[in-house]
């Protein structure tokens, strides 16, 4: 398969590339820091160095591109809000990352997308529940899981599958700057084993680890007040 993966210079994007170059197959690999991609490059993997903020980059780099069999838009950040004061322009990096860089490969990749192909966005299980400091994050991701579904309407025509990936804790650098407990936390080999496998089996919505997410699951079914009081304890807990 012709497989392409933005965030592919680190955390759970560099993981997929790598297993799925194992694989045999052909993957493209995005990201924005030359050296990083340069070890993927000795890796077997065709890098691509993109600004994805940059509508106009996105447009131009991709447009040589052949076409996908697999598109994972993985790129992403996460950046926590003071529960004293709203940062709006933390608010707005945070988007940036991680809707707006989807609509940027979405323009660009749109009329390449083959029937029968597949399209991946990743999202989070953070939005299942209203924690403390994560409203941008939270908000943003939410955003991915309604896009992604909104996608599949859009695209069942056009026999393009789209799916949302939905992880807990995974060990990146991302995650590494967390100074809280994160429960259920697993290693970017599992996260991309974890979501080959999804992929394979057709899951529209793959969330990952399993008891971690049907936990939060449970929890967002409850009413929204005691989902509130849930998360303003945890973060009580943890100093916040």
């Amino acid at each position: 398969m012709n497989i392409l993966i933005t965030g592919a210079s680190s955390g759970i994007g560099k993981q997929l590339a790598l297993d799925y170059q194992k694989l045999g197959h052909k993957v493209w690999g995005q990201g924005r820091n030359q050296q990083r991609l340069q070890a993927l490059t000795d890796q077997g993997i065709t890098p691509l160095q993109v600004e994805l903020s940059d509508l106009e980059q996105v447009r131009s780099s991709f447009a040589s591109l052949p076409a996908m069999d697999l598109i994972v838009l993985c790129a992403g950040n996460c950046e926590y809000l003071d529960p004293q004061r709203f940062d709006a322009k933390l608010f707005e990096r945070v988007w940036q990352s991680n809707v707006l860089t989807i609509a940027n490969c979405l323009d660009a990749l749109w009329e390449n997308l083959k029937p029968g192909s597949q399209l991946a966005l990743v999202g989070s299980l953070a939005h299942l529940l209203p924690f403390s400091q994560a409203g941008a994050y939270g908000s943003s991701k939410a955003a991915v899981h309604y896009l992604a579904q909104a996608l599949g309407t859009d695209l069942g025509g056009k026999q393009v599958s789209v799916y949302c990936i939905q992880p807990g804790f995974v060990r990146t650098p991302l995650t590494d700057k967390n100074s809280f407990a994160m429960p259920s936390i697993i290693s970017p080999e599992q996260a991309s084993q974890s979501i080959i496998k999804g992929l394979t089996k057709g899951k529209t919505v793959i969330n990952f680890p399993s008891l971690f997410s049907g936990f939060l699951h449970i929890l967002s079914c409850l009413p929204h007040r005691w989902q509130q009081n849930i998360c303003r304890r945890l973060a009580h807990k943890e100093g916040a």
